[in-house]
């Protein structure tokens, strides 16, 4: 009997153990009725899923609209911009130029970029490239990106604005996701290697992966059909908006492309560098850029939705466990557009999902469908997401206590003349403020689109009328600085969103 127990646990274990070592392949018409009715929750107008398993593409459709108001529908070669999934491939161009020799991790980025400057000379002369990759510079989050939103700056212009900017915290001393870093980043490999950073991308990843929808400029949209079109999020509204050209500043965040073409970079990633007979990353590279280079404290006291023990940023990749598993992420955000990559390369598995709204389920759809390959029990991640989205909504009262807070009934201190002139920023250049037909007008020197009417708020201050919508704001205020002698010495902005800082810009008036 007790041989017979014993073969029948050593039979039962090896079932087990079998089991294990089985990929679990959920039902794909499943998820598919899942992903179109979290579209349908979440009232993005247009979404495309691309799942990768085993170095194959099982799973490529799309959802909803191309347009709100429009009847065509997106599918697997739709494109959308990946906005900051591009990071991704910036580090691995950079990754590339070390393995021919031609730069290192470690080298300064003043080797290359000799008018690098931070607000501080030693960080500045310190700075190594790695150091551009993993947002540690000491900027905090977002910081410099109202130098380069929609401007005509090119790369090294705006590179030289950044002496301006005030860090955060130390140097190598905390996370600030920095989008100024990946533009020098960018900037670097094209002084290396003589070309642009789009035609580095053309040559040494889209044309060997065969990613041949893909494209980095705006331009490019009309020839390859099948595009979607970015909508704003107004009042609760889905409204379509212009594509915004951001391939001057392509290294962070300016990829367009479809789930179809991103199947491949997934892949390639996946099998750690190699395509097909080609080994375009080392093992070297592949290790360091999935090196947690910059870390995040996980609360190890409590339990959380995956079982997290770490959280870190490598090169151009977000890190951490999943359930166990090495888990490489990154998210995009793009005018009009958010998009998200997910990497579970201990099964060979890869989830992208790209959106052509404000308000998108990316990673309701992620967790779905990485669970349910992975075989844990069902959640309605749409659900839960959706609650908690809802619920930061509402607790974000910035712009509502900014109207509440208005003083009805008040009158500037000066004629409206006296508020006219011109006002340098240091971190950006020149703001004009002018008269036309007895308004303000508000015009940036290197940004058209961001163009304004001012109407009076109150006091001192007035409401930016855009003339243009803008993904990332909406309401806004600009405060005129008025010294003891009733003259206007500067500006202050206050445009309440989290991504577009205008409070950075300290405008001067120039005498």
């Amino acid at each position: 009997m007790a041989r017979f127990i014993l073969l029948i646990f050593y039979v039962s274990a090896s079932i087990i153990c079998y089991a294990q070592e089985q990929d679990v392949f959920p039902d794909l018409l499943k998820l598919d009725r899942y992903f179109q009715e979290t579209a349908r929750e979440w009232g993005v107008p247009g979404m495309s899923v691309g799942i990768v398993k085993n170095g194959e593409l099982i799973f490529a459709k799309g959802y909803g609209v191309l347009e709100v108001g429009e009847d065509e529908a997106p599918d697997e070669n739709t494109l959308y911009a990946i906005a900051s999934n591009t990071k991704a491939f910036t580090s691995a161009m950079i990754a590339m130029l070390v393995q021919e020799g031609k730069i290192n991790w470690d080298d300064k980025v003043k080797k290359y970029l000799p008018y690098f400057e931070l607000h501080d000379n030693w960080i500045g002369n310190e700075m190594a490239i790695k150091d551009l990759l993993c947002h540690r510079s000491g900027l905090g989050t977002f910081s410099g990106d109202v130098i380069w939103y929609k401007s005509q700056l090119n790369s090294e212009e705006i590179i030289r604005h950044l002496k301006y900017l005030e860090p955060t915290f130390g140097f190598r001393d905390g996370y600030g996701y920095s989008n100024v870093m990946y533009i020098t980043a960018g900037e670097l490999i094209k002084q290396v290697t003589g070309k642009t950073w789009g035609e580095n991308v053309q040559e040494r990843v889209l044309d060997p992966l065969s990613m041949d929808r893909t494209i980095y400029s705006v331009d490019k949209l009309k020839d390859k059909g099948n595009y979607a079109t970015p909508h704003a999020l107004i009042e609760g509204e889905n409204v379509p908006i212009d594509w915004v050209d951001w391939e001057e500043i392509a290294a962070l965040g300016g990829i367009i492309s479809s789930v179809k073409d991103m199947a491949n970079w997934m892949i390639f990633n996946l099998d750690h560098g190699v395509w097909g007979e080609d080994t375009l990353l080392t093992p070297a590279s592949r290790n360091i850029i999935w090196k947690p280079h910059n870390t995040f404290t996980v609360d190890h006291i409590k339990e959380n939705d995956f079982n997290n023990h770490f959280s870190g940023y490598g090169l151009g990749w977000g890190l951490s466990d999943f359930y166990g598993r090495l888990r490489v992420s990154h998210g995009g955000g793009f005018d009009g557009m958010i998009s998200s990559v997910n990497l579970i390369p201990d099964e060979k598995l890869g989830v992208v999902v790209l959106t052509n709204g404000m308000k998108a389920p990316t990673m309701a759809v992620t967790y779905y469908a990485l669970e349910a390959f992975l075989g844990l029990p069902e959640k309605d991640w749409s659900a839960e997401l959706l609650e908690k989205r809802t619920k930061r909504n509402d607790y974000d009262t910035r712009v509502a206590d900014r109207k509440n807070g208005r003083v009805e009934g008040t009158e500037p201190s000066l004629p409206i003349q006296k508020y006219t002139g011109t006002f340098n920023a240091p971190v950006y250049g020149k703001i004009f403020v002018t008269e036309e037909n007895g308004q303000l007008r508000m015009a940036f020197e290197h940004t058209p689109d961001l163009s304004a009417t001012l109407g009076h708020w109150h006091y001192d201050v007035w409401k930016i009328n855009w003339d243009k919508q803008h993904a990332w704001f909406d309401f806004g205020t600009v405060k005129f600085v008025i010294d003891n002698n009733l003259k206007v010495t500067g500006l202050a902005f206050d445009v309440p969103n989290n991504d577009i800082f205008f409070e950075e810009l300290k405008p001067v008036k120039l005498d």
